[in-house]
């Protein structure tokens, strides 16, 4: 009797010495090894779901191996085992590691949330919102904005419908298509002048620019790694003069393509965090990303020094006469605070509460655009569904960290690339809790 009670302890004590040295054996790299593996994996069960790696190609091999024998519901159950032993790391990392592992915690709350709705679970637009992206939206009733679309119609009085009246004025800002590429060009390399006149971006950085058919969306960044992106401009519809500059901030410099340049040179790269290397577009690294590269519009080109840049460089490129572009410029200030409405409209028709039909109809009342615009915005919320949600919170959060570290451009500046070089999560953003 007495030699069985020995060797039970001892069998006992073997194990509780492996599982010490398992645990220990763990760290923060390994597991975000097994992340990115995760994510990788869940992009195959998902076209569209991974919009950016450039991390080690036998993960991406062995994703495309292991995808087809794995169920939504392992992925869940590999989900949940990261994010427990991700509870058992987190309590002793420090400093920048502390804010790391926070970061992958949000990754796996929103890869977790992402599984839920793929295998069928519905949840609330602000749920999925939450869940994804790590904020909860407050939406306003549409008829909040009536009093945006008077000031608007004090701009442009006329008989017929508001929508048609703005629309008819702003067609006459249209790019011609045969002037589209030179305008773009001169437009981002005026967004990376400004940026680089405050950031130093990693040498060697470039883009290349191609113009598109058929997508829901306006513009696009595929980052490629290397600090190469591939910027492209869907010309499915006429293309404002005004598109230039903010296509060229948002999907270049200051925003996309400088963020990835600089997580890589910093985190994938500079600290061998590889969980950096691969973008999860469902996740809170996108509201940082639609506000950030939203605000850098903002931050390249204060009040109304883009106005000047338009009329001096732009106009004459795209053969534009100037007479109205203040009154253009007018315009587009002035329907700035319409774009949330498109959120509200995005959770009422998600939620099937209108048709798309009704959607189309209120975009075109509420965002002032043409039924083809109203249409492509319907379809990219049916596509994205509470992604909208990231381009105008997400300005709002980010101007409010950013210009809260002073009103100088220098302070401005050097906050807006801590944000981009850094493991920033939407609860990192001062007043983010507000």
């Amino acid at each position: 009797m007495k030699s069985s009670i020995t060797a039970a302890t001892l069998l006992m004590s073997l194990c509780a010495c492996n599982a010490r040295q398992s645990s220990a054996a763990d760290s923060l790299d390994k597991l975000a090894r097994d992340y990115v593996l995760l994510s990788l994996t869940i992009g195959e069960k998902e076209d569209g779901y991974i919009d950016a790696y450039y991390g080690p190609a036998d993960l991406q091999v062995r994703a495309k191996a292991e995808a087809p024998s794995q169920s939504l519901d392992q992925l869940s159950g590999r989900t949940a085992g990261l994010t427990k032993r991700l509870a058992k790391l987190d309590g002793d990392a420090k400093g920048l590691d502390r804010r790391r592992a926070k970061f992958l915690a949000a990754q796996l709350t929103a890869a977790a949330t992402r599984l839920r709705m793929l295998r069928g679970e519905k949840l609330s637009f602000e749920d999925e919102a939450q869940g994804l992206f790590g904020v909860r939206p407050t939406l306003k009733p549409l008829q909040s904005y009536d009093p945006l679309l008077k000031q608007v119609e004090e701009l442009f009085p006329g008989s017929n419908s508001l929508d048609q009246r703005v629309e008819a004025f702003q067609a006459k800002f249209t790019i011609p298509a045969d002037r589209l590429k030179p305008v773009f060009e001169a437009a981002i390399g005026e967004c990376k002048t400004r940026t680089t006149q405050h950031m130093a971006l990693p040498k060697g950085e470039k883009f290349d620019l191609g113009f598109v058919t058929g997508k829901s969306w306006s513009g696009y960044n595929y980052y490629k790694g290397g600090y190469q992106s591939r910027i492209e401009v869907n010309t499915d519809l006429p293309i404002r003069i005004s598109r230039a500059v903010d296509l060229g901030c948002h999907e270049g410099y200051p925003g996309h393509h400088v963020l990835n340049a600089l997580l890589e040179q910093h985190l994938s790269k500079g600290r061998g965090w590889i969980e950096f290397s691969v973008y999860p577009l469902y996740s809170p690294q996108s509201l940082l990303a639609e506000g950030s590269a939203n605000y850098g519009i903002e931050l390249a080109f204060p009040g109304r020094e883009r106005l000047a840049y338009e009329v001096k460089q732009l106009y004459p490129l795209a053969g534009l006469p100037t007479a109205e572009a203040e009154r253009y410029y007018a315009l587009q200030d002035a329907m700035k605070g319409l774009q949330s409405a498109r959120f509200t409209i995005a959770r009422d028709l998600l939620e099937g509460r209108i048709d798309e039909i009704q959607a189309v109809r209120l975009t075109q009342r509420y965002l002032l655009v043409s039924p083809e615009r109203a249409r492509q915005l319907t379809d990219f919320a049916k596509q994205y569904r509470s992604y909208v949600i990231n381009y105008g919170l997400g300005l709002d959060m980010v101007r409010a960290d950013v210009e809260a570290a002073g009103p100088t451009p220098a302070a401005r500046w050097k906050r807006m690339e801590q944000l981009l070089s850094e493991p920033t999560l939407p609860s990192d953003l001062k007043g983010a809790g507000a």
